[in-house]
């Protein structure tokens, strides 16, 4: 049976210059890091790793990504469903943009 994970991307500050990004995180904090957030059947190394690489992949986390932050996904995995995968990222996704972060979700 397939698993499912989210997982976390840290994005390059200079995320910020795009109004897309800005215009998502109207309360963002100049001093918290910019993220991506999504969820997928492979591991997050190798979700991380198709960014970079193009296949599949959202424009901000294939130009600004930096590294993953497991600090900030790795007690949701590993998840049993799509859907539950899908629910998990956005709630995920919201709760690290309450704390400040710029988010963008996949």
């Amino acid at each position: 049976m397939r698993k499912y994970s989210v997982y976390v991307i840290e994005l390059d500050g200079a995320v910020r210059k795009s109004k897309r990004f800005r215009t998502e995180n109207p309360a963002q904090s100049p001093l918290k890091a910019c993220l991506y957030v999504g969820s997928t059947f492979k591991t997050p190394d190798e979700r991380f790793d198709q960014h970079k690489q193009g296949y599949k992949a959202n424009r901000f986390a294939k130009k600004y990504g930096l590294n993953l932050r497991p600090d900030l996904y790795e007690t949701y995995n590993p998840i049993p469903s799509r859907k539950d995968a899908e629910d998990i990222e956005r709630y995920l996704a919201e709760r690290l943009r309450s704390k400040g972060f710029g988010v963008w979700q996949g």
